[in-house]
């Protein structure tokens, strides 16, 4: 083992030998002239194919509708728990019925306490984003105040989350990440939680939600 890493180190001095010992990364410009985006002119319909590929439930809504939308995927869901995140928007449950022996859903803030089997007893989890990625169809998460710790959008097995179009939508990774706060705990969702084994079975659920729903919001 040593061996080998002494040669790999060895083979680093030899590729910087002729490197000023008193320069810097930041001192030798880098000329990225690559494209930053390959989307068409409207993102957010190049999002909602690419979410639609990956299996994800895709809404489209504006902001005055988007309780109404919010509780009918949860009444068709048959959702009697909701977990939501503490800086959740009120306004976005204001249609979702409570519970008081009427069959309604019971809303439970996230809390520290909550167990992973808590979590698990929960019927459907509802978030905002960080923002969300055309080109790749992805959503990220980065536990901002209305999306909440990572463990709550990881453990139930039906995750609505809600997109503002097209404020929250760029075209491309390199437009994505200079938006993103490289400190935070990010998540990077691509469709619903699905592995498959060595014969291609594609499954469901394993490291996530079995079911994402996507709301976007049209502002």
């Amino acid at each position: 083992m040593t061996d080998s890493r002494d040669l790999i180190l060895a083979r680093v001095r030899r590729a910087l030998v002729d490197v000023p010992p008193e320069e810097r990364p930041a001192d030798v410009p880098v000329p990225r002239e690559y494209l930053t985006t390959h989307s068409p002119a409207d993102p957010v319909a190049v999002l909602a194919e690419h979410l639609a590929d990956y299996r994800a439930v895709v809404h489209h809504t504006d902001a005055a509708d988007l309780p109404a939308v919010i509780a009918a995927r949860l009444a068709e869901r048959g959702t009697r728990t909701l977990v939501v995140p503490p800086g959740l928007p009120p306004e976005w449950l204001s249609e979702v019925s409570g519970t008081s022996g009427d069959g309604g859903v019971t809303v439970r803030v996230d809390a520290p306490e909550d167990s992973p089997a808590d979590l698990d007893a929960a019927d459907s989890v509802l978030t905002g984003c960080a923002l969300a990625i055309a080109e790749t169809g992805t959503i990220v998460l980065d536990g901002g105040p209305d999306q909440g710790r990572r463990r709550i959008t990881l453990v139930p097995d039906h995750h609505v989350c809600v997109i503002r179009a097209p404020e929250q939508v760029v075209d491309s990774l390199p437009l994505a990440l200079p938006r993103l706060d490289p400190t935070r705990p990010q998540t990077w969702i691509s469709g619903p939680s699905a592995t498959s084994d060595i014969e291609l079975n594609r499954v469901e659920g394993v490291h996530g939600p079995r079911t994402l729903e996507v709301v976007l919001v049209h502002i």
